[in-house]
């Protein structure tokens, strides 16, 4: 669950993109999918969801609140700097998340993730391109963004395996959305509420991203993160990368050159050993 939900949030910076050629904003898109999303699993929630109303969701509305703002300021990012660095700055969110992991929870991290951890940044750094154009100019604004990116979708990976464990999926995926909705418009409420940009052009962005971007990934997060804990879903998370890379080379026909693909074959060959290893270890800890 949580692998696919990476591979669906990998898609979104290339279809922003084809967004921003047609003049709208980062806070215009990232609200218009946020508040899309939050529509469409509220009313699942009334129709199909057992536990009504929002009691004891506050831990998960902050929860959105890191979501939302992962999604704002990754999508500023890729304004200044090249999607590939965008992404990549993004999977600083590995490290991060056990990092975060460990100091407030005292969860230390083992070899497998420290291991698996250095083999898949190898293999970002290999993805992204930076190796075969090293004359690349580089933003500080937008790496600047792309890791307060990181750091919330650290916080979010953290924070989602801790709370509302014993809420139903739907209630808990629509809290985390109104927290992401509010938090992007609280952010951008300055330059949303002088736009003229939300008419039936941005409705098709809207509909397209919030799908893969904020109803599906929010729905396995919250169903798959806390039975695996955020240390191994920081890593499998990264998965969002190869996706990235293979998405904006079909759409896009963003050059990918062959050290970028073996970057990507290492990333892919890390997450599968890393479900390899920790495999063995829980089939020999239950003999």
């Amino acid at each position: 669950m949580v692998f696919a939900g990476a591979c669906s949030f990998g898609i979104l910076s290339t279809f922003v993109k084809l967004a921003y050629r047609e003049g709208y904003s980062a806070a215009e898109i990232s609200l218009s999918q946020a508040f899309m999303g939050l529509i469409v699993l509220g009313l699942l929630q009334f129709l199909f969801s057992r536990e009504k109303g929002f009691k004891g969701g506050l831990p998960v509305l902050f929860t959105g609140v890191t979501i939302g703002l992962t999604t704002f300021f990754y999508y500023v990012s890729v304004v200044y700097i090249p999607a590939s660095l965008s992404i990549v700055l993004l999977m600083q969110c590995t490290w991060m998340g056990i990092l975060l992991d460990w100091v407030l929870f005292k969860k230390q991290p083992g070899w497998v993730q420290g291991f698996v951890t250095l083999l898949i940044l190898a293999g970002t750094i290999m993805a992204s391109g930076i190796i075969t154009n090293p004359a690349l100019e580089i933003s500080l604004k937008g790496v600047l963004y792309a890791l307060a990116s990181a750091f919330c979708y650290a916080g979010f990976i953290v924070a989602n395996s801790r709370t509302g464990q014993q809420m139903a999926t739907l209630k808990k995926s629509t809290i985390i959305m109104l927290g992401s909705t509010l938090s992007i418009f609280i952010v951008n409420a300055h330059q949303l509420v002088v736009s003229n940009h939300f008419d039936a052009g941005i409705l098709k962005w809207a509909l397209f991203l919030s799908l893969f971007g904020t109803i599906i990934p929010p729905v396995l997060f919250a169903k798959g993160i806390p039975k695996v804990g955020a240390g191994i879903s920081a890593i499998v998370m990264t998965a969002e990368l190869p996706v990235a890379v293979i998405c904006s080379h079909i759409v896009l026909q963003e050059p990918v050159g062959w050290v970028q693909w073996v970057g990507v074959f290492v990333m892919l060959l890390a997450i599968g050993l890393l479900q390899f290893l920790r495999r063995n270890f829980e089939k020999g800890k239950s003999e």
